[in-house]
This record gives structure tokens, C-alpha cells and sequence, in this order.
């Protein structure tokens, strides 16, 4: 296969695809339209032409300040037709997260997309000296009574049309080298200011080519579902994966619309993080327990048939048993069928999920319904994948098999060290902070703790700042212990607290819908969330549910007191990263005194 940098690669399946959908994107009423690739190819390049005409230089930073939208990928590859290095900022990201984005890369351009980030946006150029001019994707928003400075994106694009340009821009994309910087993506900034992560073409080809060993069954024919933010190196580099593979892309607008547009687009690839994957879970297992005494055996016996057959044969290489295969066809159109269908995935292909820890019940689940999940492991600082799991022979408990020219060990601590040509380049501007993250023989150190099997398998065990030693000595996992409480259909979110303590509390966001059920069916009178959660009945009940999914554990690391919230952990507060990882600092300062009572005796 070919492989084209990330200024080229577009145009090049413009050639090959032409008139075929690259791109499926929702005007602002939320009506599907479709891009052709030759379509594609050229709003690329008269974006190109806009920027080049409008002074941006190789080598300048260029800001993007927007939800997922089919105008955000294509200043990505007019950014990178200029040798220009593109610097994703989060849709929901506060004035405070730009400006020092903008401040730290010095950007003079920002390209925003709706009303919330014009606001914010206009409020930062107001106070920057760097930051000259907006331009704004959305063509309703509404620009400040004293903005004479911003320009909407289709009329930026309409300004670069002429000869010079056009010779201009080509005459950059045949300069661009591989080690060129392509983007800066700065990290969630859970301990510390965030970083931002240099990434070059070289880094994303060679990510590429790794994938196309280790990926098998995907073709042109396959639709991927852009759902997770563009920002975050996950979703990013696997849209530009989907672009090299000629797969389409439908890119969702507003992630809260998303069940809504998967039961219209009907993916065959998405990727996620495990809590979306969560949620399906419980909705499925809810179907369950709901079901008639007839329809709940069958249900049971349709996951237990698909695991038998998906796990205990096809993923160990071997010919299930005819009466397995017999079953197994008959519940892949029925019953798994219905669930998919549900869910809008019953075209599914395969789903890569990774961002965070997935308990490996809902992963076994998942693979026993014919959901194939394909978990990894990876960092933006690795260009998303360091390992996953390949199509057969994978092992539950794992994040799959290092990736081809890839190199993992493991070091002081446990921490996994990664070299290989997807690693950074460095931290932009951060020379010291650089240094310390690589050893001596060029292995960069993830902050991750974990193993390595015989395998060449990676089993993740817990970010190690995040590690909390008790009182007694003891070192407990939270990440770990996370997971494995919010399997349950009670639960919505845990923060698990422990560190310098005598025993292991924790902050449980219950499942409120599911917990105002249990009170009406065990009659609990409440008026308000808040009634429930204080209730001595309910918070036992809860405890209860927890002790039974923590029956694995060692003594120390039992949770053995809990509170529960009125209101979930999330980004607006700050308690959530934009990847939806829990800021420990900021929860441990807002829920000191709730913490405190559970240690007062």
C-alpha cells in the first residue's frame, strides 16, 4: 500500500475515489449531507490557497477551537498543505485552557465553531497581544458588535483564489518532509500545566503502517463514526487512519445527539472510550433483568452460546462445535441482531476502544454478543496506539499485543517505556520537561504501571501518580478499583479515596434513574435527589452492591465506607479531564469535608 503524508493524502484518494462519499457531516439543522473525496480534495485546497493568501507561513501554529465538523478536518489538511502545525483545542475548553494554549504556542489564527467558542475566543483576543484574528465555521453565530476582525469560513475561503497561491501551496506540499511538525495536541493537564505533545508526519505515517499490520478486516467498504473529539489523539489519528484506508467518515456533530445518529448512519467502525461502551452494558443488561422467566433464559443462554463460540473458539483459532455454530447463527440474527439494532451498531465491523480502563466483564460481554471490541492501550505522546488487540488471539485481561516496530519494556516501578518511531518528538517548549520524561537509551516513560507477558502483551495496572499508599503502608490502585464498582447498574461514577489514609472510602455517584426505581419498589419515600442519597436504607443498599463486587479484593483494598452524591462528577465543574478521567486534586479539595466524616471515628 501507499502511504502519503498527511498534506497529501486526501488528494491522492480524490484521484483514486473521486465521486465516492469521503465525508458524511450534519448542516447546522442536523441534515445529513455527504462529501464527495474530489470534494473534499478541493475546499481543502482552497483553504490552502485562503490561509496562504492570508500570510500564514511553514512552520506557523494554527489554533482549532471547535466541536467535530467536516470544516475542522479540512483546515487540518490546508494547515498541513502549508507546512503549517495545527493545535486542536477542546470544544468545551474555558478561556482561561485557550489563552494558554494560544499564549504557549503563539497563535495569531484561531479557527472557532459555534457561539460558545466565538465567546470565549473573542474574550481571549481581547487580552492577547498574539492573537490577531477568529475565523468562524458556524455561519449563525453571532459576532461581537466591536469584531471587525473576524471572518466567517465560507467567506475565508473565498479569498485565496488566484494564481500566486496556488503555486504557493503547491510548492509547499512537494517541500513538506516527513519530519515536519504536523500538530501540538496538549495533554488534559491532570497533575501539573498541560504539555503540549509535538507529533510530525513521520509520527503519523509510521502509525499507519503499524496499523495496517496489525488491522485486518477493514476495507473501503467499511463507514467509521467520528465521535469522540477531534482534539484528542485517539479519534484524531484513527479519522486520519479511516482517510488512508478510503473509509468514510460520519463525523457527529454534537455528542449528545449521538444515539440519535448512530441508529441513522449505522456505523461498521466507531472508536470510544469505555464509559460509552458502559452505558450500552447497562442498557442491555437492564432488557435482561426486565425480561419474562422464557425471554430472560434466552437472553442468558444467547450470551452464553456467543461466548462459548467467539471466545473459547474463533479467538483461540478453532472450529466451534456444529450444535455451538447452529446456535450461534440463529442468535446473531435474532437476539444479538435486535440488541445492535438498538443501539445503532448492527452493521458493526469492529469498534477500537481505549482512553481509559474497561472492565473486562463488559469486555467479555460485548465479544459474547458479537460486539467486537478492539481494546488498546496508547498516549498522545505515542501517537495514540502502543498496543491492542489483534483480530484473533487476544486475551481478556490485557490491552492487547504490542504494536509491530514497536518497542515496550518495563522499568523502575513497573512503568511501561515505549521507543519507537510513533513517539514524540518532545514537549513544545518544554525542553526539561522532555528530558525527563526519556531514559537514557531513548525510551519514553508513560507514567503508566503495568506488565509485560511472554506474549508481548500488555496488562495495564494504574497510572502511577495516581497510586495511593494507606497509612498502613499499603499501595491500593484506584483506576482498578474504579472500574470494577461501576460494572454495577447502581453505580454511575466512583472516585475511590485512600491515600495516607487508614482504610479505603469513596465518593459513588449512583445510577439515579435505576436507584429511584429500587426506593419505589422498596417503597423509600423521597422528594428530591438529594432525600435519596442521604437515605440510610438506600446508601446500605448501595454498599451492598459493592461488597459483592469487591469480594476479589485484599482487605486493604475494600472499600469500607461510601457517600454518595447528589450530582455526577464533570467537565464544567472541572472534577472530569476532557477525556472524561477523573481530576483527583480537584475532587479531593471540593469534597474535603464530605471526606473528612468518613475518617471522623
Amino acid at each position: 500500500m501507499a502511504y502519503h503524508h498527511l498534506g497529501e493524502v486526501v488528494h491522492q484518494q480524490a484521484l483514486k475515489y473521486r465521486h465516492r462519499t469521503a465525508i458524511k457531516y450534519q448542516e447546522a439543522e442536523g441534515i445529513w449531507q455527504d462529501m464527495s473525496w474530489k470534494a473534499f480534495s478541493e475546499s481543502i485546497m482552497k483553504a490552502a490557497q485562503a490561509m496562504a493568501e492570508m500570510g500564514v507561513k511553514p512552520g506557523d501554529n494554527l489554533g482549532v477551537y471547535s466541536q467535530n465538523m467536516e470544516k475542522y478536518l479540512v483546515t487540518d489538511f490546508a494547515a498541513y498543505a502549508n507546512r503549517a502545525v495545527m493545535v486542536p483545542m477542546y470544544a468545551t475548553a474555558s478561556p482561561a485552557q485557550v489563552n494558554y494554549i494560544v499564549r504557549d504556542a503563539a497563535i495569531r489564527i484561531l479557527f472557532v465553531g459555534e457561539q460558545f467558542q466565538y465567546n470565549n475566543a473573542w474574550k481571549v483576543q481581547q487580552e492577547s497581544p498574539l492573537l490577531e484574528k477568529l475565523i468562524i465555521f458556524d455561519r449563525r453565530v453571532v459576532k461581537n458588535t466591536e469584531d471587525s476582525s473576524s471572518v466567517y469560513f465560507d467567506d475565508f475561503i473565498a479569498t485565496g483564489d488566484n494564481s500566486e497561491t496556488i503555486a504557493l501551496v503547491n510548492a509547499r506540499l512537494k517541500q513538506l518532509k516527513e519530519q515536519d511538525l504536523a500538530t501540538i495536541i496538549y495533554t488534559s493537564g491532570t497533575t501539573g500545566e498541560p504539555k503540549g505533545v509535538m507529533l510530525t508526519h513521520a509520527n503519523y505515517l509510521k502509525a499507519m503502517v503499524i496499523h495496517d499490520l496489525r488491522i485486518t478486516g477493514m476495507s473501503e467498504k467499511d463507514l467509521s463514526m467520528c465521535f469522540l473529539p477531534l482534539t484528542h489523539i485517539f479519534e484524531k489519528a484513527w479519522t486520519y487512519y479511516c482517510l488512508h484506508k478510503g473509509v468514510a467518515v460520519a463525523i457527529n456533530r454534537d455528542p449528545n445527539e449521538i444515539r440519535k445518529n448512530l441508529k441513522v448512519i449505522r456505523p461498521t467502525l466507531m472508536s470510544n472510550v469505555p464509559r460509552f461502551w458502559e452505558k450500552v452494558y447497562d442498557g442491555v443488561q437492564e432488557t435482561i433483568d426486565n425480561a419474562s422467566g422464557v425471554l430472560k433464559w434466552l437472553f442468558r443462554d444467547a450470551v452464553t452460546t456467543g461466548h462459548r463460540h467467539n471466545l473459547q473458539y474463533r479467538n483461540e483459532g478453532r472450529r466451534p462445535p456444529l450444535a455451538n455454530r447452529l446456535k450461534f447463527f440463529c442468535y446473531r440474527h435474532t437476539i444479538f441482531y435486535l440488541i445492535k439494532r438498538v443501539v445503532g451498531i448492527d452493521r458493526g465491523n469492529f469498534f477500537p476502544v481505549a482512553g481509559a480502563p474497561l472492565s473486562d466483564t463488559i469486555n467479555i460481554f460485548m465479544q459474547s454478543i458479537d460486539v467486537h471490541l478492539i481494546y488498546g492501550y496508547g498516549l498522545s505522546e505515542t501517537t495514540a496506539t502502543v498496543s491492542c488487540f489483534p483480530a484473533q488471539g487476544f486475551r481478556i485481561g490485557t490491552v492487547g499485543r504490542v504494536m509491530p516496530d514497536i518497542e515496550v519494556k518495563i522499568g523502575e516501578d513497573s512503568e511501561i517505556l515505549v521507543k519507537g518511531d510513533t513517539v514524540m518528538k518532545g514537549y513544545y517548549n518544554k525542553p526539561e520537561a522532555t528530558a525527563e520524561v526519556f531514559t537514557e537509551d531513548g525510551f519514553f516513560r508513560t507514567g503508566d504501571a503495568g506488565l509485560l507477558t511472554k506474549d508481548n502483551e500488555v496488562i495495564l495496572t494504574e497510572r502511577i501518580k495516581d497510586l495511593y499508599k494507606t497509612s498502613n503502608g499499603k499501595y491500593i490502585a484506584p483506576q482498578m478499583i474504579e472500574t470494577r464498582i461501576s460494572e454495577d447498574k447502581y453505580i454511575d461514577q466512583v472516585a475511590v479515596i485512600g491515600d495516607e489514609r487508614k482504610f479505603v472510602s469513596a465518593l459513588v455517584v449512583p445510577n439515579y434513574e435505576a436507584l429511584k426505581s429500587y426506593a419505589k419498589e422498596q417503597q423509600i419515600s423521597f422528594s428530591s435527589v438529594e432525600d435519596l442519597v442521604r437515605d440510610q436504607v438506600v446508601i446500605d443498599f448501595v454498599f451492598g452492591q459493592i461488597e459483592l463486587l469487591q469480594s476479589q479484593f485484599t482487605s486493604y483494598e475494600k472499600i469500607k465506607r461510601i457517600t454518595l452524591l447528589p450530582r455526577p462528577f464533570s467537565m464544567e465543574q472541572g472534577e472530569l479531564t476532557n477525556t472524561l478521567k477523573l481530576r483527583r486534586k480537584v475532587i479531593l479539595e471540593r469534597y474535603h469535608s464530605l471526606i473528612e466524616e468518613m475518617y471522623s471515628d
